[in-house]
C-alpha cells in the first residue's frame, strides 16, 4: 500500500499541473478574443487530465517491464516495486487513452474541427511509445520534444482553437511558457534519475547533458516561461502579467537546482515546479479575463 500511495503522490505532482495549466492558459487567450466556452474548456482539461494520468500508467508499465525502475530516488512505480501486475497497469493506460478519446471526440463534434481526430491519435500514439515499444524515443533524450510539442503547444493551442477557430499569435507564446515548465518538470524528474537511467540504458536529454548541463538547461527554461509570458501580455493585455505568478514557485525551485540539490531532495523542487506551472496557467487565465 505504501507504494501506491507514493505512486499517486508522484503522479499527482506531474499531473493536474501538466494537464490544467496549458488548457487554463488557452482558455485565457480565448477569454481576451470574446470567445470563451466554459463546456469546451472543461471538455479540453478531461481530454488533457486522461491522456496525463494515461502517459504515467504507460511509462510505469513499460520501464517497469524493461527493469528501468528497479532502484529508484523518487516515488516508487507500480510495476516497479511490484505494488500492481503488469497487465493491469498496461490496462489501465489504454483505459485512460480511451476515455481521453471519447471526451475528445465530444470536443471535436462542438467545435465542427475533425480533422483534429487526427492530433489526437497523433497525443496518443506519442504517450505511448514515450517508453513503450521497441524503440522507445524517451530513451533517446527526446522526452523533452514530446512534452513541449503536446503538453505545452497542443494542449495550449488546441484549447483556444476549438473555442475561436483560429490561435492567434499570443497563443503561441504562452504554449511555449507552459511548454518550457512542463519540460521543467521531467527535467527535474531525470536530473534526480540521472546515475540509476545510466545504469539502465537509459538514455535521456539528461544522461547526455550531465548533472551541470541538465541544471543550466532547466534555469534556461525557466527564463523562455517568463519572457513568454511578458511577450504574450505585450500582444493582449498586460493583465496577462498576472502569469508571472509562477515566479513565487519558480525562483526557488531554480535557486534548488543552481544550488545543487540532488537525490530525494530534488521531490520538493519537482512541487515547486508543477505549483508554478498551475500558478502560471492560472495568473494567464485570470488576468485575460481581466482586460478582456
Amino acid at each position: 500500500m505504501a507504494s501506491v500511495a507514493e505512486w499517486i503522490e508522484g503522479a499527482r505532482l506531474r499531473t493536474l499541473p501538466a494537464a490544467i495549466s496549458p488548457v487554463l492558459a488557452g482558455a485565457g487567450i480565448a477569454a481576451f478574443e470574446g470567445g470563451l466556452s466554459p463546456i469546451r474548456t472543461i471538455l479540453a482539461a478531461l481530454v488533457a487530465l486522461a491522456l496525463q494520468v494515461g502517459v504515467n500508467f504507460a511509462n510505469d508499465y513499460s520501464d517497469g517491464v524493461r527493469g528501468t525502475d528497479a532502484v529508484r530516488v523518487g516515488p516508487q512505480r507500480l510495476v516497479g516495486s511490484g505494488a500492481a501486475r503488469p497487465s493491469q497497469v498496461k490496462a489501465a493506460a489504454f483505459a485512460c487513452f480511451g476515455l481521453a478519446a471519447c471526451f475528445g471526440l465530444v470536443l471535436v463534434a462542438l467545435a465542427g474541427q475533425w480533422w483534429l481526430i487526427a492530433v489526437g491519435i497523433a497525443c496518443v500514439l506519442a504517450a505511448w511509445y514515450y517508453t513503450g515499444g521497441k524503440h522507445p524515443y524517451g530513451y533517446l533524450g527526446l522526452g523533452e520534444v514530446f512534452v513541449f510539442v503536446f503538453f505545452g503547444l497542443v494542449a495550449t493551442v488546441g484549447t483556444t482553437y476549438v473555442q475561436i477557430g483560429r490561435a492567434p499569435w499570443p497563443t503561441w507564446a504562452v504554449a511555449t511558457a507552459m511548454g518550457a515548465i512542463a519540460c521543467q518538470v521531467l527535467v527535474c524528474n531525470n536530473l534526480r534519475d540521472i546515475a540509476n537511467d545510466m545504469a539502465a540504458g537509459k538514455r535521456t536529454l539528461e544522461t547526455r547533458l550531465g548533472d551541470r548541463g541538465s541544471r543550466l538547461f532547466y534555469t534556461a527554461l525557466a527564463v523562455i516561461a517568463v519572457l513568454m509570458v511578458v511577450i504574450a501580455a505585450a500582444g493582449t493585455t498586460w493583465w496577462g502579467l498576472g502569469g508571472l505568478a509562477m515566479l513565487f514557485f519558480l525562483i526557488p525551485a531554480t535557486r534548488h537546482v543552481l544550488g545543487g540539490v540532488q537525490g530525494i531532495a530534488l521531490v520538493r523542487t519537482l512541487k515547486f515546479t508543477g505549483f508554478a506551472e498551475l500558478a502560471g496557467g492560472l495568473g494567464i487565465f485570470i488576468g485575460m479575463l481581466i482586460g478582456a
